[in-house]
């Protein structure tokens, strides 16, 4: 078999095409989450440490030309080193939620899906009432 019918297989399983479809979902979902936690949450969070804002909470490393201002995306334009630990603990915070909200919808997909379980019929299938009867068979 070629590579190329291989591949062709590969992509059209139901599984890959389902992957794709949550890959897409799943970043336009991270735009939601990165509004949340950047327009919601870590106002609130930085109302209550004191800092209004994370994303300029860095730590400058280097030297700093004359004439640039000291705010972290001009830093970073300058080339000057600068550690912006404040853009990490959003991204953190953006991960906690992404991954708790995520949890969630698992855990009730996995609820719904215990639901739609159905339970097993009273009577035996076929090839164990076979079994039986050969297993009485040979006791006699």
């Amino acid at each position: 078999m070629g590579m190329m019918q291989e591949f062709k297989e590969f992509a059209i399983k139901g599984n890959v095409i389902d992957l794709a479809v949550g890959v897409i979902i799943g970043a336009a979902f991270s735009k939601i989450v990165d509004s949340v936690v950047g327009d919601l949450i870590m106002p609130v969070v930085g109302a209550v440490i004191g800092k209004l804002d994370f994303s300029n909470m860095f730590l400058v490393l280097g030297s700093v030309p004359p004439g640039i201002p000291t705010t972290l995306d001009a830093l970073k334009k300058a080339g000057v080193p600068v550690f912006a630990y404040g853009s990490f603990i959003t991204v953190a915070v953006n991960f906690a939620i992404l991954a708790f909200i995520i949890f969630l919808m698992v855990k009730q997909i996995n609820r719904l899906k215990r639901r739609e379980v159905v339970a097993p019929t009273a009577a035996p299938a076929e090839d164990i009432v076979l079994l039986r009867e050969i297993r009485d068979s040979l006791k006699r």
